[in-house]
């Protein structure tokens, strides 16, 4: 038999987190229920999570802290509970890396129908982790250190070539050839310029790290851990 996805809650309301994890035991998934924000990352590393319903006030830390620490070091879908409905709270909430949101108070079927659509997402291979970096291919974006990066489009076919081979050292002439192919007049300088952007991007995400690596004579390689 197939596991059954395990769902992990986050949740301080008692009678919310009874009613929740009624419903997704009902369904058949596995329910796990923590009371703090602090216990969800040292049970996520644990592993066995295929999805995190996360509620925004939790009373030892935010559920919007929680989700940024998360999302450092895990791809796994994230879905918020919140008393409020506003745009801001929806929208930073997102920002952050959650996969979905609904406010309270809401329906268990509901929920329950959205944590299906998420797992089915996530499983149908839309997202690949690469160590800190989360690609999605459908929408043409990535992610590094929890956070979308905003980028040209040649600075993501860039980043998305050197992480198709991660520690693979690729030369110029080969990145010219693969992110600019329709560029005809750039010249391998152009990779250069682009590789300088994008350190300033990912520096400015994670000051520790330089995951773009030089070598001299050769051309370029990316460290995803």
């Amino acid at each position: 038999m197939p596991r059954m996805p395990t769902i992990l809650l986050a949740e301080d309301e008692p009678a919310i987190a009874d009613t929740v994890l009624y419903a997704l035991r009902a369904e058949g998934f596995t329910a796990e229920h923590v009371l703090l924000g602090g216990s969800v990352l040292p049970r996520l590393k644990q592993g066995g999570i295929d999805l995190v319903i996360l509620d925004v006030g939790l009373p030892d830390r935010s559920g919007f802290e929680v989700c940024r620490d998360l999302r450092t070091t895990s791809a796994v879908p994230v879905v918020f509970l919140t008393a409020r409905n506003d745009e801001i709270d929806r929208v930073l909430g997102l920002e952050l890396g959650a996969d979905d949101y609904m406010a309270k108070p809401f329906s268990p079927r509901e929920l329950v129908a959205r944590v299906r659509a998420r797992l089915r997402r996530h499983e149908g291979g839309e997202t690949q982790r690469k160590g800190r970096f989360e690609v999605d291919a459908v929408a043409h974006r990535i992610r590094y250190a929890g956070h979308w990066l905003d980028m040209t489009r040649y600075e993501h076919a860039l980043l998305h070539e050197l992480l198709r081979r991660p520690g693979a050292i690729l030369s110029r002439a080969q990145l010219l050839d693969r992110a600019w192919e329709d560029a005809l007049e750039s010249g391998e300088r152009t990779v250069d310029t682009h590789v300088k952007t994008l350190r300033a991007k990912l520096r400015a995400l994670d000051p520790a790290r330089d995951p773009i690596r030089t070598h001299r004579g050769l051309g370029y390689s990316i460290d995803v851990d």
